[in-house]
């Protein structure tokens, strides 16, 4: 088989398959692996190696035996913190539904983790507090100056998790970026792309986005996933001639698209009206629902528009599926619906 062929029919696999794949990357990403054996056997190190050099086992110095204690207790601080870090993370593992929950409460977890092991090996390592201080004082400001860019990305981190612009496993699109959020780092951001320059449409590509968090301070963000009302509106448009009973063509659209999708669709506009109905914002008329527009084309033709709900990451499959089944349902009434002719298209 060519090579190029190969790579085309791998590509429609992965385009095919692209929700599940999603929901592997993320469940590895926020995947637990318990590591509590682990620390518990350095903690019973650490705390073995602290009392024989508490009680003078080993024929050392007095100083040397006091600092090899002092570092025995920060290591058996530091494991017992991360022995408590991984039994919140089992915890959060069992108790959250919501992967995208579950994710940001883990990365808080582990970045206090981070920050209680450094104030115990600060706290126990250094005995000039003042000193220490005002150490870290004039590194932190330098590290300030120097560091700028991942500072900002650092507290847009805590933006993120906060406000939540956009969580893992949700549709965003930020400048010229497009994609499928997979990571939220401490400084970065990963999106499976979609679209962009090589695919048309909402069709996944296969490449990963990296960008700073910074840049929520910058531009907007664009969420197709709101957890409210997970859909966006979509259109197609369609070409009739003047000829067409256009009483009978949108009588077809509307069967046609009720028959795909009415019932569980009808529901959601009615929860979207009651949502939008505490707000200045006009909310649609159920009754309307599919919107059908016309309107003249340029050329010798009528533009019927419909207008649908549609979760953003089926929006190419359900688009397709409406192109097919209006088209031959538009010839099943050839004395009514007609297409323009083939030297006016």
């Amino acid at each position: 088989m060519p090579a190029w062929l190969a790579s085309i029919l791998f590509l429609n696999r992965m385009n095919v398959t692209n929700d599940h794949k999603l929901a592997e990357k993320r469940k590895a990403l926020t995947q637990h692996k318990n590591l509590i054996p682990v620390y518990l056997t350095g903690f019973i190190i650490a705390v073995a190696i602290f009392l024989l050099a508490h009680f003078r086992v080993f024929p050392l110095s007095e100083q040397l035996l006091k600092l090899i204690g002092k570092v025995a207790i920060v290591l058996a601080l530091s494991f017992l913190v991360w022995i408590l870090l991984s039994l919140g993370e089992s915890l959060v593992h069992k108790q959250s539904k919501e992967v995208s929950k579950s994710y940001n409460l883990i990365r808080v977890l582990r970045l206090g983790g981070v920050v209680a092991t450094a104030v115990i090996f600060i706290s126990f390592l250094n005995q000039n507090w003042y000193a220490a201080a005002v150490s870290l004082g004039l590194i932190s400001l330098v590290l300030g100056f120097a560091l700028q860019s991942p500072i900002a990305s650092f507290i847009g981190w805590f933006y993120i998790i906060i406000r939540t612009p956009y969580k893992v496993g949700d549709r965003v699109q930020t400048g010229d970026l497009k994609g499928d959020v997979v990571e939220i780092g401490y400084m970065d951001t990963t999106l499976w792309e979609f679209g962009g320059e090589y695919m048309s449409g909402d069709i996944a590509t296969g490449r990963l986005i990296r960008f700073p968090n910074s840049l929520v301070w910058q531009q907007a963000v664009y969420n197709y996933s709101w957890h409210r009302f997970p859909y966006i509106w979509n259109e197609i448009p369609f070409h009739v001639a003047y000829e067409s009973k256009l009483s009978q063509v949108e009588k077809v659209m509307r069967d046609t698209y009720e028959k795909l999708y009415g019932k569980q669709m009808a529901a959601e506009v009615r929860r979207l009206s009651e949502d939008l109905a505490a707000t200045p914002v006009e909310e649609p008329d159920e009754t309307d629902y599919p919107m059908i527009n016309f309107k003249i084309h340029d050329n010798t033709w009528v533009e019927v528009l419909i207008t649908y709900l549609v979760e953003p990451k089926q929006s190419a499959g359900t688009r397709s599926q409406l192109i097919k089944e209006i088209l031959e349902a538009f010839h099943r009434f050839p004395g009514e619906i007609m297409f323009p002719k083939s030297d006016s298209r």
